[in-house]
């Protein structure tokens, strides 16, 4: 150690030595002889060595503070937690990382970003019950949440700027699109309305299968239906056909996008149509790669687009502040090459390579449609969890001895009509469905009760007997006979049937007693229950907590006589009565059965 400290002793004397002797002022050496270096003991040494070291901390310090303050940081940190929605939400984190080594002064210290994902309706569902996520700053993927969520709950924060954009858009895969375009023309509203209609049995849907993102959980979806909603309200076309294609579409709807991308590929005998986000369909190509891409249509008549709001909802000053930095961050030019890099547009619609002209992307952005207020985006989703709702149905066949008589120009007679609509109507339920049918007439069974239960009411799924119950009751339908010296006991099978379904009322349903008629009305030899009375009863027990209500529907050319006693039984349940004249008629119907959905139970 003595040793190694001469070493430094010796290497200081000679260094100190040269830069007195041999330093030059003004061009001109000192006159003056250095004085001789005395040498020093070991503890001598030490002195200037700490101070060295002293010096090169304190100066390292100062340059921390100095590299600090020039990129605008004190004080402590506050920290900004952010959730985004999953599919913007890499792009946000990468924002952040740039934002935080930045080292940015919000005014109350050193703003430190954290960034995780939030599905948008799992957010929402929590802000609607006051329950708010850990968060100081909320990007969802559509201001559309956070509309419908403000009308329930008036507290959450207005949505604030946009940080990125992506039109909705219809997509197919890319081996069915030149048969699509030949079948269903070019992309528009419109025409996924006509191929979803349940009803236009023979427009494009005959070969096109149009498939639905589930609003409740997709900002995607719920911007489609709007979009589809307003261009149909604009065209004239009426609400009955989009009740139809919403019935269609409520059946299809599926609550993960990239799981109906993938469907896409799905081979069968109708092309298969459905919708997303324009970045959708691009991270869906990019990361799962598959076999035929899938092509990006864009509507004629243009779309909603996803828009990424700012939703600041920080509860201090400092995360405000903060907030509030970091979404100036978005209008840098980083920023957005990365949103760009990542398939999103930024608000102004502008895109980058990923949807430049190519793979059926278009580089210039689509016409965008008028955001709909909070009244009529609400509307759409209370029409369209109200279509959505089960259905649970008892429906009345009249087999009276009117019902054998022969329809002219059909080779039919009546009962087989009235089979034919029964069995047309009860395809237009989904599986889940629960149906059940009786039969009426006088004296139907040993007790001489007026009507008989041929297939209880149940899930058309469930097995009777070794026969699934939507096959026993077209089987059912199909080998009816009418009862030649039947008379019509209709009240005391309605008032019977009607009670049996109050009393089996079920809320996540739409419970129904559907009335299949020649139009005779009540024709009961043995009295029973009066016309007036069955209207007190129904209005005694009718209860628009828990609606059951009737739908009639005749045919047959007496239906005209019976029809204000038919209106009268289903107003009073916020029902309604149909005369058909032919069996395709009674889908039209039915959909205005379910129209009343939407408006029930003040109809």
């Amino acid at each position: 150690m003595t040793r190694w400290l001469q070493d430094i002793e010796t290497e200081e004397g000679i260094v100190g030595g040269r830069h007195r002797t041999d330093e030059l002022d003004d061009g001109y050496t000192s006159y003056q002889e250095a004085p001789r270096r005395r040498r020093n003991g070991p503890g001598k040494v030490l002195v200037p060595l700490a101070g060295s070291v002293a010096l090169a901390v304190l100066l390292g310090v100062a340059a921390f503070v100095i590299i600090n303050r020039d990129r605008g940081c004190a004080g402590d940190e506050v920290a900004l937690r952010v959730t985004a929605s999953p599919d913007i939400q890499p792009a946000v984190s990468q924002i952040a990382d740039r934002f935080n080594k930045a080292r940015h002064d919000t005014g109350g210290g050193c703003a430190t970003v954290t960034v995780t994902k939030g599905v948008p309706a799992t957010v929402a569902s929590g802000l609607a019950g006051g329950k708010a996520a850990a968060m100081d700053m909320w990007i969802p993927d559509s201001t559309l949440w956070v509309t419908n969520l403000r009308t329930k709950n008036p507290e959450v924060p207005a949505p604030g700027a946009s940080v990125a954009q992506s039109p909705i858009v219809m997509v197919a895969s890319g081996s069915v699109v030149p048969n699509l375009r030949k079948s269903f023309g070019a992309a528009s509203w419109d025409g996924m309305i006509n191929a979803a209609n349940v009803a236009n049995v023979e427009g494009p849907g005959r070969k096109v299968r149009v498939l639905a993102l589930d609003p409740s959980f997709n900002a995607a979806g719920l911007g489609a239906l709007l979009a589809a909603a307003g261009v149909a309200t604009s065209s004239g076309v009426g609400q009955e056909q989009l009740v139809g294609a919403l019935k269609t579409l409520s059946g299809s709807a599926v609550r993960d996008q990239d799981a109906l991308l993938a469907s896409l590929g799905v081979k069968g005998s109708r092309a298969p149509l459905g919708v997303a986000s324009e970045q959708g369909v691009w991270a869906f190509n990019t990361v799962k790669k598959p076999e035929v891409p899938a092509v990006p249509l864009y509507p004629a008549e243009g779309t909603l687009n996803l828009d990424y709001p700012v939703v600041i909802t920080a509860k201090t000053a400092a995360a405000r502040k903060a907030a509030e930095a970091f979404q100036q961050e978005f209008a840098t030019g980083a920023a957005q090459k990365t949103l760009h890099d990542q398939g999103f547009r930024t608000p102004d619609g502008k895109g980058g390579k990923a949807v430049s002209d190519a793979g059926g992307f278009q580089a210039k952005a689509p016409r965008a449609l008028k955001m709909p207020d909070a009244k009529t985006v609400a509307g759409m989703s209370q029409s369209w969890s109200r279509l959505n709702l089960g259905t649970r149905l008892l429906a009345l066949l009249d087999v009276s001895g009117t019902m054998a008589l022969p329809v002219p120009g059909t080779g039919s007679d009546r009962m087989r009509v009235i089979s034919k609509i029964a069995v047309e109507g009860m395809r237009l339920f989904p599986a889940k469905s629960e149906i059940g049918v009786w039969e009426y007439s006088t004296h139907l069974t040993a007790d001489g009760q007026d009507f008989r239960k041929t297939v209880p009411v149940g899930p058309l799924t469930e097995n009777i007997g070794g026969v699934l119950r939507k096959d026993l009751l077209v089987q059912k339908f199909s080998a009816i006979q009418a009862k030649p010296t039947g008379d019509t006991g209709l009240n005391d099978t309605l008032k019977a049937a009607y009670g049996q379904m109050t009393k089996e009322y079920q809320g996540d349903k739409i419970n129904t007693v559907l009335i299949l008629t020649d139009g005779a009305g009540n024709d009961d030899p043995d009295g029973g229950v009066s016309n007036e009375e069955m209207l007190r009863y129904l209005k005694k027990t009718y209860n628009p907590e828990k609606p059951v209500s009737i739908l009639l529907i005749a045919f047959g050319p007496e239906a005209a006589k019976g029809k204000k006693q038919m209106d009268a039984l289903a107003k009073a349940t916020g029902g309604e009565a149909f005369i058909a004249t032919d069996i395709l008629q009674v889908r039209k119907f039915f959909l205005k059965g379910m129209e009343r959905r939407l408006c029930a139970p003040n109809c």
